[in-house]
């Protein structure tokens, strides 16, 4: 599917990445500069999962399957990502996650190489991060075996050449497991900080809880229960694991650190806003 041209690329953005961009701390923000307490957060929206308002307004909701596959057939990445995302969740059609696979993989290969800029840029991106997590888990009863390696590459791509932000945060978490990648705190929490910088709230209440606990990283609590908080306001009803790390790191957190993490949130939502 992927050519090997692309894993190329995936090598030399990896590159410009570690060259170019600034050290970032354990906490996402940038080593030498102000943090969250003195300065703004990172002025980077994530690119949200579903598509956002390029697929809504490309390709309405009522727009019809047989349209929706006339339009993939040509080509059009837009219909190919909301053909796999409704075969991978079974909305309208029967659900199969090997046909999902096969319209992700179509976007993979024909827009890996499109601009960062390009409108369709923020399905491009989701397109990988779907398929890294099909090779995390493998399709049973498919030709698509789990493969650990082969998702780190899908995630890498989109994280460092799209900066998706979903892909920073799985990409985070293999990092710090040791699954398709070494073991590496270091790497490990410099992606979740960039995709919590961004808004990412499962990066946001990862990242909070080990920085509260102390857990691999030098503990600090105040700003731990400023990302915890901001996951939690964000957190879907299903992802009890935030509200539940919410709930105890608040239960624990003495008073000057309630505090200080509502003077880090403070400023947050200042820096969002500037």
């Amino acid at each position: 599917m992927w050519t090997s041209r692309s894993r190329v690329l995936v090598v030399l953005a990896w590159g410009a990445v570690c060259a170019s961009a600034p050290a970032y701390a354990f906490d996402g923000t940038v080593a030498g500069q102000p943090d969250a307490t003195t300065a703004a957060a990172l002025p980077v929206a994530a690119a949200p999962l579903a598509g956002g308002q390029a697929l809504k307004k490309a390709v309405p909701p009522s727009t019809s399957l047989t349209a929706l596959q006339y339009a993939a057939e040509g080509g059009h990445p837009i219909a190919q990502w909301r053909l796999g995302r409704m075969y991978a969740n079974g909305d309208g059609v029967t659900q199969d996650d090997q046909r999902a696979f096969e319209y992700f993989s179509r976007i993979a290969n024909a827009h890996a190489e499109d601009s960062p800029s390009a409108p369709q840029a923020a399905v491009v991106a989701n397109a990988f991060v779907a398929l890294g997590r099909y090779y995390l888990q493998g399709i049973p009863n498919s030709t698509i075996k789990r493969d650990a390696e082969r998702a780190r590459e899908m995630f890498s791509y989109a994280a460092s050449y799209f900066g998706n932000a979903d892909a920073q945060y799985d990409l985070a978490r293999l990092y710090l497991k040791g699954i398709g990648a070494p073991h590496d705190v270091k790497y490990g929490a410099r992606w979740l900080g960039l995709a919590a910088q961004k808004g990412q709230h499962e990066a946001q209440a990862m990242l909070g809880k080990m920085l509260f606990a102390g857990d691999q990283l030098p503990r600090q609590a105040a700003r731990g229960l400023m990302w915890l908080t901001l996951a939690r306001d964000a957190a879907q009803p299903d992802e009890t694991w935030i509200t539940e790390s919410y709930n105890k790191a608040i239960a624990k957190a003495s008073e000057d650190d309630r505090a200080m993490a509502l003077q880090m949130l403070e400023h947050w939502v200042q820096g969002r806003r500037d």
